[in-house]
């Protein structure tokens, strides 16, 4: 009996048509139906006759010949056939291989009842045939028809009610998904039978497992849930429960590498072949493979690195035990250069942490194990805060909020983690420090410690814990060993690490127990009050809660030492670090760290940021601390908000207040309890409060000004009542709310109590009940009151002037200080007292300056009323249509041609400056009277012995002094070198604090004026005072910005102050620099060598130039400007021969950033600094700029960057042997001239020996006329010799040491140079030597000689 062909899967749907030609046991088509020539009907009735076929007969009937060819012939032209064709075929096919499925197991079950076996292996091979066939047709179909639905989508075809019609009664997705389902199903009976072993054979599982993958590479595919999960589970079947392991693996990787969408399906089926076959081979083999591949291979491939790295942070998710069991074939990575890789072995370390090892059951060794294991992870993971890349770092930090989030962090590495996060918040990276402020938000938020981390409380009850500690362990001994033993419920593990529930119970008990008892501000109280506390149990439990405690004290000052920190960040120009900050600031304070609400302080004058982002984040940080339900409590915390804030504060607060007013936020309730407050309606309100209360409703009126006319009688008579002498203050808040009443309460105000409150407002300046340090700020606000309220605030300026000078000088008011000056009697300051004549001179200043301002007012009502005026009348023209109006047109245009419009607005400009000329020196011979005070003003500021006699009466004159210069052209160019004189040698900080911002207005009012005086302006900066220097950089960092004061040469100046001791006055000049680059086409560029000649000839220290160059340079983004640069710089070496300078200008070049133009530029300006390659220091400059262009240039400009290297290195040698051998030279040229000159002293010596020797005894040697220092130490070597040769032994000269005379080696010779010896030494010597002995000696001074220059020559051979 012939065997029953076999079916074998083809390399593709075609070759069966020539399976025949290679084995004829094969089932191969032998008749294929050409279906396209079929007419419709002919074809609908083939079809279903094939199903009819298929469904009537047995299952295998697939293997007859004319079924089988029939089907092959439908399936390949599946694409032509109708809709109702397509779901016969297919669901005859499906039901068919479902069928099967069950039969397959009753087989199983007959062929062990039967004895005879070659019924059953025949029928074995009919239904592995045909479940092989059903299996090779539907996925054919599969594979046909997506393809066929993909090209649809790609092109652009119109869809017609028709096509409508055929997708809605041809719902493919469901098809698809059911039989895929049937395939899977199909995997999921035992196969051994059909197959004959355990596993199927290769050419089933290769085809299956090749078309399932082939399907996860279309992402619209994957969307249905039916089919990715049955294609899931077909590749979890085969790979896992038929050991078809490498292969699949292979696929997997090869998808995951290649699509990103896949990732996450990838996990499913192998997370869903571990779960249903509890078998992880897949897993495994996947992390192994992971684990094998080389690191340098993710950092070309940064897709496939970022998609393995995602895969594996699923993957640990889902199977964390699985995960952890492998991940020492992981860890390697982490020495990688891909950074994505580090960041997924960081994020699955962290699901590890937080997963694998929650259960508590099994044996302590085993515990202990895995407790070792989440150690040795926690490790890695704090290492990795130190990565190099500042992605990982980040990633880190993230890791680490989260585990804190599942409360997986033990209280003993809590504290190593914050410290940590607090190092990161200093990161160069700005989203290195968003994580870190992040992370410290999550820490503070889950802290184990409890709700309130006061260091004080936790010191206090620390203490009081401590106490008791002691008491139990003195108690131990006597206590007996059973005691000592902890209970079954310890707070402590087998590591000594406190155990986190238990501890936390313990510590929030505490702290409950201290709620009431812990005083922020009185450590006393806290002792007192916390002399009990309560028993936590034995010995081990107090242990585990001290040590609890002292976890908790750590971090608490951990987070408190992170508030500087913070302060700068709020300064960052990165939107993200502002945020965070202003949110970890606002969690610290919720928890009640120590320095937190001052941080908040200075969190306010962002609300004047430019980022949106920024001033949102201030204002709702401002609600959420401030803005309470209660309106008490809000009226409370917003005037004990403004108690406390500085000027600074309190304008950025009536920024925030105003916004919250108009926005609503600020309730009408809220606004009445303010009210409260003031008139002392609130028990316990004190001056104090009342006057906080008043400053909060002056900011809420600027938005709504109708605010303070409730309570105008309040106002007076509390703000100028007996309160004001309990709160000097408060009589300043209360001239601020009459300037900001609206115009209908000012016109109530003058009806009802106009005299009596100008009246109050003139005595509050003219007197003297106001202490001397709040009275010029009342007095202040006060004339301005006037100003503002007074219908003619002229005549009663007028009146207080006058008062002022007549309560100074007793007398006719300027009668007498006008004949003062006249006869020119300083004396007249003898009569008068010093602290009346400052607040004199404040009086008229400041009446002089509001008048200025009054007048330019009223010149802007009546612009504004003429503009309203025209714009009524050309209205009137357009509305109104009559014979009289259209001849208004032609007036207005005759007027336009004439001119008489803008006559009208010269003569108003006229007036206006007219007026304001009059205010200090008018027109006419008579004065009127602030000028008179002009003269007076000026010579007392030029009297300077007795302005350093009285410093607070300089003030007031010099304040004074520059309020008229600010009025009055004339009078500023008079005493401008006065005031420059004042401002260089006053010795008061505060007068040149004052002349330095004053200088600024007049720069804006007179441009031509101050412009001579530039450079003394910059000279500001070099001012002792810390106070003065940053009021002359904010004062021209405003001109410059703003374009009043154009950038001079002396701009050095400012960049000096980048390195300021105070780091205030650096920061400021730093955002003055900033700020500078983004004006025009960066000036900073133009101005970059100038300020680098100048900085070259100052004395800087190395490390500020660096500094301040790296600042300048950094703000250059544009590459054609730092090409220009490079070649400017270059320029600058050519005429300069001073080494510093070569240093600085290298340097310079060095920290630039270099393109190829740059570099091309650099090399070809060779020629201008190559006299500078012979410094070592120039040369490694250049070293680092070349090391930095071999980074980024292409491989055929490298190559000449590597030979310009080398021509780099050899002309520093040759410079450097040039440089010497010309050094060595001038060395040799001057010994040898010395020595010349030497050699003729020595011949004119000898001649000359007999007539040097004087009748009185002296020894004369005047040929050593002129001679150097160097031959008077040559002189004394022979005399040496010539002692030698006399004989004379060492103890005649010990003996006669008293009596010679010792000469220094620095003589002034004057004439010759005498050798003095006294006179009974030479007649000593003279008895014992003879006539040829002098000859011997003589000769052998010429012999030494030569010796000595042999001896030199060969010593500068040496050298």
């Amino acid at each position: 009996m012939a065997l029953p062909r076999h079916f074998v899967f083809p390399q593709n749907f075609r070759a069966l048509e020539a399976e025949e030609e290679q084995d004829d046991n094969r089932l191969s088509v032998q008749n294929p139906f050409d279906i396209s020539s079929m007419r419709p009907s002919e074809l609908e009735e083939f079809v279903k006759g094939v199903s009819f076929d298929l469904s009537d007969k047995e299952l295998f009937c697939i293997e007859e010949q004319n079924v089988f060819d029939r089907v092959y012939s439908l399936v390949g032209g599946f694409i032509s056939l109708s809709q109702s064709s397509k779901t016969n075929l297919v669901e005859s096919l499906r039901s068919n291989l479902s069928v099967l499925l069950p039969n397959i197991d009753s087989l199983s079950r007959v062929s062990q009842g039967e004895d005879d076996e070659s019924p059953v292996l025949e029928r074995l091979t009919s239904h592995r045939n045909a479940f092989k066939i059903y299996t090779f047709f539907l996925f054919s179909i599969i594979l046909t028809e997506e393809l066929n639905v993909s090209s649809n989508n790609n092109s652009k075809v119109t869809t017609t009610a028709r096509k409508k019609q055929m997708v809605n009664s041809w719902n493919w997705e469901s098809q698809r998904g059911r039989m895929l389902n049937s395939i899977a199903n199909s995997l999921d009976i035992n196969l051994a039978l059909l197959f004959g072993s355990s596993d199927p054979d290769e050419n089933y599982l290769s085809f299956v497992v090749k078309n399932a993958f082939s399907l996860f590479e279309n992402a619209a595919l994957l969307r249905d849930t039916d089919t990715k999960d049955a294609l899931c589970r077909i590749i979890g079947a085969c790979a896992t429960k038929y050991h078809y392991t490498a292969q699949s693996c292979a696929s997997i990787l090869h998808l995951i590498h290649k699509y990103d969408f896949v990732v996450i399906h990838m996990v499913d089926a192998v997370v869903g072949a571990e779960k249903k076959y509890a078998d992880g081979t897949l897993a495994s083999y996947l992390i192994r493979e992971i684990g094998r591949t080389n690191p340098k291979a993710y950092v070309k491939d940064t897709v496939g690195a970022e998609n393995i790295g995602r895969f594996l942070v699923e993957l640990a998710d889902r199977l964390p035990k699985l995960i952890s069991t492998n991940i020492g074939l992981l860890v390697p990575h982490f020495g990688g250069e891909s950074y994505k890789i580090r960041n997924a072995l960081v994020g699955v370390l962290g699901r590890l942490v937080a997963k694998a090892f929650k259960d508590v059951d099994g044996e302590v060794s085993s515990k202990s194990v895995r407790l070792r294991t989440k150690q040795a992870m926690m490790e890695i993971l704090l290492e990795r805060c130190r990565d190099v890349s500042a992605y990982t770092r980040s990633r880190v930090l993230q890791v680490w909020a989260e585990l804190c989030e599942e409360h997986s962090v033990s209280i003993g590495l809590w504290n190593e983690v914050a410290e940590v996060a607090a190092g990161r918040l200093e990161d160069k990276s700005a989203i290195v420090r968003k994580s870190a402020l992040n992370l410290l938000i999550m820490m503070l938020q889950h802290n184990p410690f409890g709700p309130q981390l006061r260091i004080v409380s936790f010191e206090a009850t620390l203490e009081q814990y401590k106490k008791k500690l002691s008491e139990f362990e003195s108690n131990v001994p006597s206590e007996g060993f059973e005691d000592v033993l902890p209970p079954d419920n310890d707070t402590c593990d087998g590591n000594g690490e406190i155990d986190d529930v238990n501890a936390e119970e313990v510590v929030k008990e505490q702290q409950e127990s201290l709620a009431d008892s812990c005083v922020p501000h009185s450590e006393e109280g806290i002792a007192e009050k916390n002399t009990s506390v309560p028993d936590v149990g034995n010995l081990e439990q107090t242990r585990a809660l001290v040590a609890s405690l002292e976890a908790g004290l750590r971090f608490s000052k951990c987070v408190s030492a992170t508030m500087p920190t913070l302060v700068q960040l709020m300064a960052s120009s990165s939107s993200s670090d502002v945020e965070n900050t202003i949110l970890l600031l606002m969690r610290c304070k919720q928890f009640q760290i120590d320095g937190a609400e001052a941080c908040l302080y200075k969190m306010l004058p962002l609300v004047f940021s430019q980022d949106k982002s920024i001033y949102e984040a201030v204002e709702n940080a401002f609600i959420t601390i401030y803005i309470r339900k209660n309106p008490v409590d809000t009226a409370k915390n917003l005037l004990n908000l403004v108690i406390d804030s500085n000027i600074g504060d309190q304008a950025a607060m009536e920024f925030i207040i105003g916004a919250l007013v108009s926005k609503g936020d600020i309730s009408t309730s809220t606004i009445s309890a303010l009210w409260d407050f003031f008139c002392f309606n609130v028990s316990g309100t004190t001056a104090e409060k009342s006057r906080g209360a008043l400053s909060v409703l002056c900011m809420a009126a600027k938005s709504s000004n109708r605010i303070l006319g409730s309570h105008l009688q309040d106002i007076i008579d509390i703000g100028f009542g007996r309160w004001a002498k309990v709160e000097p203050l408060l009589g300043r808040m209360a001239c601020i709310a009459i300037q900001r009443l609206c115009e209908e309460d000012k016109k109530k105000l003058l009806l009802t109590n106009g005299s009596r409150v100008f009246g109050i407002l003139e005595s509050l300046i003219t007197g003297f009940w106001l202490p001397d340090n709040i009275w010029f700020a009342a007095a202040d606000k006060a004339i301005t009151a006037i100003y503002s309220t007074h219908p003619t605030p002229e005549a009663k300026a007028a009146d207080l002037v006058k008062k002022s000078i007549s309560s100074v000088f007793h007398s006719n008011g300027g009668d007498e200080l006008q004949k003062g000056i006249d006869n020119g009697n300083a004396n007249i300051l003898t009569t008068v007292q010093v602290v009346k004549l400052g607040r004199c001179l404040f009086v008229v200043s400041h009446v002089a300056m509001n008048q200025l301002v009054y007048i330019e007012c009223c010149a802007r009502k009546i612009q504004k009323q003429k503009i309203r005026k025209d714009k009524m009348v050309e209205d009137q023209n357009v509305h109104n249509n009559g014979s009289m109006n259209t001849n208004l047109p032609k007036d207005s245009s005759i007027n336009a041609e004439l001119g008489l419009a803008a006559s009208k607005d010269a003569i108003l400009d006229t007036l206006t400056e007219r007026a304001e000329k009059e205010i200090v020196s008018g027109g006419s011979n008579d004065k009127n009277l602030i000028g008179q005070c002009g003269p007076f003003l000026s010579k007392l500021c030029r009297n300077f012995p007795l302005m350093h006699k009285y410093p607070e009466l300089q003030a007031s004159a010099v304040l004074a002094l520059c309020r008229f210069m600010i009025i009055d052209a004339n009078y500023c160019e008079a005493n401008l070198q006065l005031l420059f004189t004042v401002v260089e040698n006053a010795p008061s900080e505060i007068v040149r604090s004052n002349c330095t911002i004053a200088l600024g207005d007049l720069a804006v009012r007179f441009p031509n004026l101050l412009e001579p005086w530039t450079e003394n302006m910059y000279s500001r900066l070099q001012d002792p005072s810390v106070s003065v220097r940053k009021n002359a950089v904010l004062v021209l960092s405003h001109l410059i910005l703003n374009d009043m004061m154009k950038v001079k040469g002396y701009i050095n100046e400012m960049a000096i102050r980048v390195e300021d001791d105070d780091e205030r006055i650096s920061n400021l000049a730093k955002l003055f620099f900033h700020e500078l680059s983004k004006k025009g086409s960066n000036p900073i560029y133009n101005l970059l060598p100038d300020i680098l000649g100048k900085l070259s000839n100052q004395n800087l220290k190395w490390e500020s130039f660096c500094n301040i160059m790296q600042l300048l340079i950094g703000s250059i983004k544009k590459d054609k400007q730092m090409e220009a640069l490079v070649e400017k710089l270059c320029n600058r070496f050519s005429g300069v021969t001073d080494i510093r300078q070569w240093e600085y200008i290298s340097y310079c070049l060095s920290q630039l950033a270099f393109t190829e133009k740059g570099m091309k530029k650099l090399m070809e300006a060779f020629k201008m600094y190559e006299h500078a390659l012979s410094e070592d220091s120039v040369m490694e400059h250049f070293r680092s700029i070349i090391n930095k262009g071999k980074k980024f240039v292409k491989p055929e400009l490298k190559v000449c960057i590597e030979e310009f290297e080398e021509k780099l290195n050899k002309f520093h040698i040759e410079k450097r042997e040039q440089e010497l051998a010309t050094r060595n030279a001038q060395i040799h040229k001057q010994k040898v001239g010395t020595m010349e000159k030497f050699v003729e002293d020595c011949h004119s010596r000898g001649e000359s020996t007999k007539s040097d020797i004087s009748e009185d005894g002296e020894v004369l040697d005047p040929s050593m006329e002129g001679v150097t220092q160097s031959l008077d130490t040559e002189s004394n070597l022979q005399s040496a010799d010539l002692k030698e040769h006399s004989g004379i032994s060492s103890e005649l000269v010990e003996s006669e040491t008293d009596d010679i005379e010792v000469q220094s080696s620095k003589i002034d010779m004057k004439g010759a140079s005498k050798s003095k010896v006294k006179k009974t030494n030479i007649k000593d010597i003279n008895h014992n030597i003879s006539a040829s002995n002098r000859r011997n000696t003589r000769s052998k001074q010429r012999y030494d000689f030569l010796i000595l220059l042999s001896l030199s020559d060969s010593f500068y051979v040496l050298m």
